[in-house]
């Protein structure tokens, strides 16, 4: 109970953030709650967003589902059937190969998985967002886009940018200027919001504004028929 109140965004600190887009704005306006909260647990938070690198989102819940499943404990009181508690960094180490298979994650992100777990007890003690990115992105298998993401949900950094994601560079250029771009297109876009870049992301899903689909949707792969 004494880390809810962080969870729920009560240390988020909104200084500096001015809302420069009409469109912003008034997603802000319709949010006045709106905060971004923390978990401060940094394994919980690194697993699944390796199990989301480069696949679609149904791919990843599935093999986090499993896993969790297979090896997380039950969630302890009153909890609903089936809630899990995320396995400790030693359990993530002894998965075997086998299990992550059936999971549906191929050897890439199960290796990536099991070498930070060795690393768990530096990443858990890092004490600012700038030490975790720098501990995060000297692990093979981690790069800018798996870095924000977990800090977005460790550390509630404002200012933490998915760049590599697939979808943000063109949501963040149609709803602020009505054409898609690219990662450095947003980046430019988002200048005007340094130190709370992440933070007008979160808007700009919250608009709901996107740009027209053209095409058939990605596929999700199935790791465990290959």
């Amino acid at each position: 109970l004494e880390t809810l109140p962080a969870l729920l965004g009560a240390d988020d600190d909104l200084s500096g953030f001015s809302l420069r887009h009409d469109l912003l704005a008034e997603v802000a306006r319709r949010h006045p709650g709106l905060r971004i909260g923390r978990t401060g647990r940094v394994m919980e938070a690194l697993v699944p967003a390796v199990l989301e690198q480069k696949v679609v989102g149904r791919e990843a819940w599935r093999a986090w589902r499993w896993l969790l499943a297979r090896y997380g404990e039950p969630a302890p009181g009153p909890a609903p059937a089936g809630m899990r508690v995320v396995p400790e960094p030693a359990v993530w180490r002894q998965i075997p190969t086998w299990h992550w298979h059936r999971a549906g994650a191929e050897a890439v992100r199960a290796r990536t998985i099991a070498t930070a777990a060795w690393h768990a007890a530096k990443l858990e003690a890092a004490a600012t967002t700038e030490e975790l990115d720098r501990l995060l992105r000297a692990l093979p298998g981690v790069g800018v886009w798996t870095s924000a993401e977990v800090r977005q949900r460790a550390f509630g950094d404002p200012d933490a940018v998915s760049v590599g994601d697939f979808h943000l560079a063109k949501l963040v250029g149609y709803a602020l200027t009505g054409e898609k771009t690219d990662d450095e297109g947003m980046l430019r876009l988002l200048e005007p919001y340094a130190g709370h870049r992440h933070r007008a992301t979160v808007l700009v899903w919250l608009s709901g504004r996107r740009p027209p689909a053209r095409g058939p949707r990605m596929a999700a792969r199935d790791y465990r028929s290959f």
